[in-house]
């Protein structure tokens, strides 16, 4: 499902380009349909940049980010037009990151509904569907017509969750998705995540908590072991 080769990424630092970091060079790996495969290691190997250039939220340096799509069948990300990566990210892949990014006065709910309007489902349908979702990852009934941007931390991690979730994606981008989740929030996700690896959702991801990575990946990329390989 997704085959990155040879994949490097280069930040300029200032205006003259003489101050440069390199977080990752020449990375590689693949993952197979319905797999999850984690990434690890230390603070500022570039595991959240990795995670960034797949999503096309940053376009890598080097290399290729092979995708086998629905839409236009393998595709590499890496060089993919802005109109195929805004599709691709409306229909079939899906990025959670530790952030709440939406328009303020907004409901919870229909935050959540509205990722699955571009489908065709009728609003009403979608806000049920988006009331289900909400109510498993334990956002209580009272707050699914509020406004997220008077919820805690946590409570606005749900709803991103809710979000990525809803649409059942065939790419699934988690950045660090439980760091803010308590424990009994967490089981839920790990259901959730179970169910659509499952179905076929292909995942790579994050993980601020070991634990949970430990019980969702089938593979765990090492970044630091990477690196010493090579030296």
């Amino acid at each position: 499902m997704l085959k990155v080769t040879g994949l490097s990424k280069q930040f300029q630092l200032s205006l003259s380009h003489d101050m440069q970091v390199n977080p990752f060079q020449n990375l590689s790996f693949e993952i197979a349909k319905g797999k999850f495969m984690g990434i690890s290691g230390p603070s500022g190997m570039g595991k959240s940049s990795i995670l960034k250039c797949i999503y096309r939220t940053y376009l890598p340096t080097l290399g290729e980010i092979k995708y086998d799509s629905a839409r236009y069948g393998p595709i590499d990300l890496a060089k993919a037009t802005e109109r195929e990566v805004a599709h691709l990210r409306k229909s079939e892949i899906s990025y959670v990151s530790q952030f709440l990014k939406v328009i303020p006065r907004v409901s919870a709910v229909d935050i959540v509904a509205e990722k699955l309007l571009p489908s065709g489902i009728p609003i009403q349908t979608a806000r049920l569907q988006a009331e289900a979702m909400l109510e498993r990852l334990q956002i209580p009934r009272k707050l699914i017509q509020a406004f997220p941007a008077t919820f805690s931390g946590g409570e606005q991690q749900r709803i991103n969750l809710a979000r990525a979730f809803i649409v059942r994606p065939r790419l699934l981008i988690l950045d660090e998705p439980t760091a803010s989740l308590d424990k009994e929030t967490k089981q839920s996700v790990l259901e959730l995540l179970s169910e659509m690896k499952a179905q076929g959702t292909t995942m790579i991801g994050v993980f601020h908590d070991w634990d949970v990575m430990e019980r969702i990946a089938d593979h765990i990329l090492d970044l630091q072991a990477f690196v010493l390989e090579r030296v």
